[in-house]
């Protein structure tokens, strides 16, 4: 007989392969089968007895299909269970019984079904197995209890390692599988709590760089241009005085010293001192404060509450009013109730809420606006106002005004500050005129070390802008 092609060849084996991978039968339940037959084998030489039939040819043929199953316990094992027992039974009843153990043939199967998760069917039926069996020979063959537990303990031994041993390597892998999605989740949730860190650390960093650099730089912006508003009075007074060289070449000119020209200049030369040494000052509290936020951003792994990063507190108001004065902005500031130590982070809300606040009295409110701060403590909480009377952006509605048309970034970021603590702010118009920004914090009970508010208000006002009292050789 010719050869196969090699083509035929090819699509022979191909079509076993698809076979073989669609019952799932591996190389190594090819070899588990041939084990369990051989020992079934084995058993049927071996299981004589009473009541058994004489070893014959079908014996041995109907001992090796009971381990035909075998080969596909890989993917259905529970019936693969199923199918050797109802052989075995078969092979009880049938005309070739041997009396042959159930314990080599069911082994397997039962480690099996043990170990895909079915425990009740895997002790049910070699329990039932067992138990018919025992009430047979003692039927039949009138033996004591002790014969009976010589001939039945070990194949109930065996059978119970087999479903045992199925159970533990089950829960072990369910164990182990337990443990990576648990490390998985773990992971996931670690990472998803870092990218929530960091976007919460950026947002922070932002609104501190955006309260820091908006108000001082609003600050150095009016100062500037009041320094020079001033520096072109002064230049307009030097040809009244005729000038330092123009006195010394002409005395006819007739210049009065007493006509005022020179202390105007003199005062107008203070003027200017003044208003660079609040500039000065001021950007060096802006500096001062940008290297603290920057520093702990610089800082792997700086805790975004940490209080180092929070650089202005309550303690710092009066400062805060009286750049805003030599700004030229009217301030006055009322405290109403006994003052109470407050949180780190509720002390720091609220110098920023009142420092952008002011900010935008100085940028929007008018040259002539006068801005009124209170703070009002109270049990449990502590409340902010500040009102201007300036004549704002014409044109801007009240929605627009409080949340993007006057304030932008900074109306939001006094929103998120007062939110943060737990909280409220509210900002827009008055009805006769002028912006309010309102904030209520709360004061948790364990920050409180005093014994309460008082009845009685303690106010300070200041309304009149006057220059930083700062030496004058202090300018160079």
């Amino acid at each position: 007989m010719p050869p196969l092609p090699p083509r035929r060849q090819v699509a022979y084996r191909d079509g076993v392969g698809s076979l073989r991978a669609a019952l799932g039968i591996r190389p190594v339940d090819v070899g588990a089968t041939a084990i369990v037959a051989v020992v079934v084998e084995l058993n049927v030489a071996t299981g004589g007895g009473a009541g058994s039939h004489p070893l014959n040819a079908l014996s041995y043929v109907l001992g090796g299909i009971l381990a035909i199953p075998v080969l596909f316990r890989r993917k259905w094992p529970l019936q693969v269970l199923i199918a050797c027992s109802a052989l075995l039974l078969v092979y009880y009843t049938a005309g070739a019984r041997r009396n042959i153990s159930p314990a080599p043939l069911l082994s397997l199967p039962l480690y099996d079904a043990a170990l895909a998760g079915y425990l009740a069917v895997s002790i049910v039926i070699p329990a039932v197995y067992m138990a018919v069996g025992l009430f047979v020979v003692s039927v039949t063959n009138h033996q004591g209890v002790v014969t009976l537990a010589n001939e039945f303990l070990p194949s109930v031994v065996v059978l119970a390692l087999a479903i045992m041993l199925g159970e533990v390597v089950r829960s072990r892998r369910a164990l182990a599988a337990e443990t990576a999605d648990r490390l998985r989740l773990a992971a996931e949730e670690r990472e998803s709590e870092a990218a929530r860190r960091v976007a919460e650390e950026r947002l922070r960093i932002a609104r501190e760089l955006h309260d820091t650099v908006a108000h001082s730089m609003a600050t150095i912006t009016v100062q500037a241009g009041s320094a020079l508003h001033v520096l072109g009075d002064g230049t307009a007074g030097v040809p009244a005085t005729g000038g330092r060289s123009d006195a010394g070449t002409d005395p006819a000119d007739g210049a009065d010293p007493a006509d005022g020209a020179v202390p105007a200049g003199a005062d107008a030369g203070t003027r200017v001192r003044d208003a660079l040494l609040a500039i000065r000052e001021t950007s060096k509290s802006a500096l001062t404060d940008m290297r603290v936020t920057l520093g702990q951003l610089r800082a792997g792994g700086a805790d975004v509450d940490a209080a180092e990063t929070r650089t202005g507190g309550l303690d710092r108001l009066e400062a805060l009013a009286d750049a805003v004065r030599a700004a030229g902005a009217a301030v006055s500031v009322t405290i109403e109730g006994e003052r109470l130590p407050l949180p780190p982070a509720v002390d720091h809300a609220a110098y920023r809420i009142l420092q952008e606040s002011l900010t935008n009295v100085l940028l929007h409110a008018g040259p002539d606006a006068r801005a009124a701060i209170c703070l009002r403590y109270a049990p449990g909480a502590l409340t902010i106002r500040v009102t201007d009377d300036g004549v704002g952006i014409a044109g801007t509605g009240a929605a627009d005004a409080a949340f993007g048309g006057w304030g932008g970034h900074g109306l939001h970021g006094m929103a998120e500050r007062a939110a943060a603590v737990g909280g409220e702010l509210s900002a827009g118009p008055r009805d006769g005129g002028g912006f309010e920004v309102a904030a209520t914090l709360p004061i948790p009970p364990a920050a409180v070390a005093g014994p309460g508010t008082s009845a009685d208000a303690t106010t300070r006002t200041r309304a009149e802008p006057t220059a930083p009292a700062t030496p004058a050789g202090a300018a160079g």
